[in-house]
């Protein structure tokens, strides 16, 4: 009998922010990433938590990471991921790690579908207790990097190709399956299953997550803290709206108890 499985996009949908920040920190520190790169990554960072990326930056994007790994060793890479970790897992969203593990629990895999690379879908995959994570192949040629991609970019279209190749592999029935992300560009993997769920949408998928009726889930810490600002200054009280803000803002019960947990 086929079954359900739930695909889980990584940026703004299991963690806040950008995965690609912490690589590029990593790679910096370890000589494969100049400080002005650094510089411009950790902007485009700030960028994509508060509007997105467009299908143009993430094609630069893409490129860059394939230029900048080429000619390294596989293990070489491998060794960042240690590093890479300690800057993702504090940012994972905790609700969002109930959600998936309910699918879990319930018979569903759980995957990890992201346009980051290959290595660190499956290693967050392991660390999170995912049963796989679907990410962006680069060629290897005995042990190095080429620099070329090997196979489709799982990036819109190419993450739904993803997922239907996944379903045909392991039997999934996709009408049955549940889909997680946070982007209009994931549309063609949100509309590839039966039960889409947005997830601190942008302003285009949240339009389209409306108008079909899709469920909404909304907990971005930076987005909302920036609207509650905006929202005092125009007000004209900036002293009062931050202590409105540091006070909507102050952490419940739950979240104290998941921070001691990862302390």
């Amino acid at each position: 009998m086929p079954r359900a499985a739930a695909f889980f996009d990584l940026d703004k949908t299991l963690i806040e922010g950008s995965s690609a920040i912490h690589f590029g920190r990593a790679s910096y520190r370890r000589g494969l990433l100049s400080r002005r790169q650094l510089v411009k990554d950790l902007w485009a960072n700030v960028q994509f938590r508060l509007r997105g990326a467009t299908d143009e930056e993430t094609d630069l994007l893409r490129q860059r990471v394939l230029d900048a790994i080429a000619g390294h060793r596989v293990v070489d890479l491998a060794r960042l991921g240690p590093e890479v970790l300690a800057g993702i897992l504090p940012r994972v969203y905790p609700q969002m790690l109930e959600v998936a593990w309910n699918h879990q629990d319930a018979g569903r895999p759980i995957y990890i579908v992201t346009a980051a690379s290959q290595e660190i879908a499956e290693l967050l995959a392991r660390v999170l207790v995912f049963d796989g994570g679907i990410g962006m192949r680069s060629e290897v040629d005995d042990g190095f990097y080429t620099g070329r991609p090997d196979g489709p970019f799982t990036y819109r279209e190419g993450k739904a190709q993803a997922i239907r190749e996944v379903a045909d592999r392991e039997g999934f029935d996709l009408s049955e399956s549940w889909a997680y992300s946070d982007s209009e560009s994931d549309l063609p993997m949100l509309r590839c299953v039966g039960h889409p769920v947005a997830v601190n949408p942008d302003t285009a998928l949240s339009r389209v997550a409306r108008e079909e009726g899709w469920q909404i889930v909304t907990f971005d810490r930076l987005r909302r803290r920036l609207r509650l600002t905006a929202g005092a200054v125009a007000l004209g009280g900036i002293a009062a709206g931050s202590g409105y803000v540091a006070a909507r803002l102050r952490p419940s019960r739950r979240d104290r108890m998941w921070r001691a947990l990862r302390a």
